[in-house]
């Protein structure tokens, strides 16, 4: 019966049979297939993928180049900083022994085990985020376990010498070495080295091409650190290795490329004028303030600037803008606090005010218009000049304007002016009526004057009105103002009142003291302007010179015929340049160079004869007093029409016959030049001829 029942069942039906192997082999087909598209077709773009996540690119950082002085004192370097860190792959298994490493590197660091509560809407960020121990680690665990996750940062070395001795007890515990940078001159020098930041967000795809890597590496944001930052990063290294599903490094796929290390500088600053540039001007601000108060008690001023400079050679030999910052703070991040701190300051310390700053020059302009005047035949060298306290000038728009009477002032007028002098006496004396003649004329005495395109043109002939070049960021360019641009920015035309303001340095001429130096220092080098510069050599980090310094002419005032002819040189419907040029003759050189001198010989007049009396080595300078009316004039209520507040200039060279130094002083809201700049002037040519005199006892 069980036969029969066997044999009863119905066989099986082929279509079904049909279908069941069509769908098999359908199937069969379909894995083929993708395994013939992953395999065959897109084989490329899957071991692309596999290799993206077998190969990683590491990237080596280079060793920041150092900065030295001239005299090798070092003012930029790399020093150890000491990170605690953790490789959570290599942590014991047991959960107490790791709880107990935990606690143990909390009493040590000051890291709490775990914070309760964990700000997930900002990322772990190493040594910022403020984070329990735990919390770094399961980080690190997550995302990467063979790789090592910053703790704490910057941990004393006594704490590290401690972690390292307790590592073999700790697994998964260590001490990474990571240079940080350390300004062994700090506050004395920032403005001139600077101080580093991470990329800026704007700048990440141009330092990405350059081989850095932005969350990691650090770029110049100041100073030479950002002008020379090429030279100093150096060249990043590179690693191609293999790593596992945990980022476990396996080997080199390629042999490494190791990093080229930055190469250092040598700055012509000399730090021991700088620092005695510093004193001097710090405390020559606090004597004015407990001299001349306002007349509120408040201090009067709290900014100035010193520059000492080779007028031969383009070096800069001190740079002191006050007030300044400590790049220290800046070594292993920007604190916000103290950064806007900085930046919130009325007196901008993080501006370098020696390039940066500009201001109304006064009378230390005039070598401008005392260069202009003889060179172009306005006045003769006996020519008598009458300087009387006051003057009346007809001031006109246009052509046409019968003008309105306006009265200018000499800075001694309630004394009477100076009488008759000569071209000479009005350098040494700084008379402010006879430089109004000499600029905009005056009736038959002075007709014409030099006006103000020609004017113009001798001022950057002698380095204003453009950037000098100086190889540091920031420099401002000033402002040698000409109708055309009166029309456009105040949207009035020029008048005989402006051309007499431009003719001493007031009204809208604007000027660096850099660019007050180096027109000076133009003068004292007999016509040649060198390029101003902080960089004295390059050295390679075998310590061979691989660019060493040369002197670099901008030009020279009595060869380069860099002196534009106008067909109208009072402005009147605007400067209207010829198209020729010529040079300045080097007997006017010589001549401003005579009245310059005379203005420290001569009494009882010369400006600088009670500054530099006494003085062993003959030397030559221009004094300046600056009315400005700023925003920071208004906000005091300063700005009385009549009685403006003043800046103090003075600039000086020496020696007279064969310059070696030329020193500018720059005093905000200091008063008359001679009085609050004057002295600091002297005393860093004290300074220099004290330090050179000591160098050549020791040789």
């Amino acid at each position: 019966m069980n036969g029969n029942s066997l044999s009863s069942q119905p066989p099986l039906e082929r279509w079904r049979v049909r279908i069941t192997l069509a769908v098999i082999a359908l199937t069969l087909l379909i894995f083929i297939a993708r395994l013939f598209s992953l395999q065959i077709l897109h084989y490329q773009d899957w071991l692309a993928r596999a290799n993206e996540n077998r190969v990683e690119e590491l990237n080596i950082p280079a060793p920041r180049g150092a900065i030295y002085d001239r005299n090798g004192i070092v003012l930029a370097r790399n020093v150890a900083s000491y990170n605690l860190v953790i490789t959570p792959a290599y942590l014991p298994d047991d959960p107490g022994k790791v709880d107990e490493i935990y606690r143990q590197l909390s009493k040590l660091t000051g890291v709490p085990v775990s914070y309760s509560t964990v700000d997930k809407e900002h990322p772990y960020v190493p040594c910022r985020s403020e984070q329990g121990i735990r919390q770094i680690v399961n980080f690190g665990e997550t995302f990467a376990p063979y790789r090592p996750v910053k703790i704490k940062c910057d941990i004393p070395e006594t704490v590290a010498l401690i972690i390292r001795e307790r590592a073999s007890a700790w697994p998964g515990v260590s001490i990474e070495v990571e240079p940080i940078r350390d300004y062994p001159t700090g506050y004395l020098t920032a403005d001139v080295v600077g101080f580093l930041g991470p990329v800026p967000e704007a700048l990440v795809d141009y330092y990405k091409e350059k081989g850095l890597v932005p969350n990691r590496d650090k770029v110049g944001y100041a100073g030479v650190e950002l002008s020379h930052q090429d030279e100093l990063a150096g060249t990043n290294g590179r690693r191609v290795v293999e790593v596992d599903v945990a980022g476990n490094i396996k080997h080199d796929l390629e042999s490494p490329q190791p990093p080229q290390p930055g190469a250092n500088l040598v700055l012509t600053i000399d730090t021991r004028l700088q620092e005695a540039a510093y004193q001097i001007l710090v405390n020559q601000i606090e004597y004015i303030n407990q001299r001349y108060p306002m007349a509120d008690g408040s201090p009067r001023t709290h900014n100035g600037v010193v520059i000492a400079m080779n007028p031969q050679t383009g070096e800069i030999l001190a740079m002191v803008s006050y007030p300044t910052y400590e790049n220290n703070r800046m070594a292993r991040f920007i604190p916000a606090y103290y950064f806007q701190q900085l930046a919130a300051d009325p007196e901008k310390p993080l501006l370098n005010h020696a390039i940066s700053a500009e201001h109304p020059p006064g009378s230390t302009f005039k070598l401008a218009t005392g260069t202009g005047a003889p060179n172009d035949h306005v006045v003769t060298l006996d020519q008598i000049i009458d300087a009387p306290g006051i003057i009346t000038l007809t001031e006109k728009y246009f052509a046409n304007d019968p003008g309105k009477g306006k009265k200018f002032y000499d800075h001694n007028w309630e004394q009477g002016g100076f009488g008759k002098i000569d071209f000479l006496h009005c350098i040494a004396f700084s008379s402010n009526v006879c430089f109004y003649k000499l600029g905009g004329g005056y009736h038959d005495e002075i007709n014409p004057g030099l006006g103000i395109c020609r004017l113009g043109t001798y001022a950057r002939a002698l380095s204003y009105g453009a950037e000098t070049g100086i190889d540091l960021p920031g420099e401002a360019d000033g402002l040698i103002p000409d109708p055309t641009w009166k029309r456009i920015y105040r949207g009035e035309n020029w008048s005989t009142g402006d051309t007499y303001l431009a003719s001493v340095g007031q009204g809208y001429v604007l000027a660096t003291p850099l660019q007050v130096l180096m027109s000076a220092a133009t003068i004292a080098n007999n016509g040649v302007q060198m390029q101003p510069t902080i960089l004295r050599e390059i050295v390679d980090a075998e310590g061979k010179v691989v660019q060493p310094f040369q002197p670099q002419v901008r030009w020279d005032i009595t060869q380069d015929p860099r002196i534009q002819v106008f067909r109208n040189p009072g402005g009147i419907g605007g400067c209207k340049p010829t198209g020729e040029t010529k040079t300045v003759d080097p007997w006017v050189v010589q001549q401003i160079q005579r009245g310059m001198r005379m203005a420290v010989t001569t009494t009882p007049h010369g400006t600088l004869y009670h500054v530099f009396e006494g003085f062993p080595i003959p030397a030559a300078g221009k004094t300046g007093t600056a009315e400005y009316c700023d925003n920071k004039a208004q906000q005091r209520n300063l700005c009385r029409r009549g009685d403006w507040p003043t800046h103090g200039w003075t600039v000086a060279y020496a020696p007279y016959n064969d310059p070696e130094i030329i020193v500018i002083a720059f005093i905000c809201n200091g008063g008359e030049g001679a009085v609050s700049a004057g002295p600091v002037v002297r005393r860093v040519m004290d300074a220099y001829f004290a330090i050179k005199a000591a160098d050549a006892a020791r040789q």
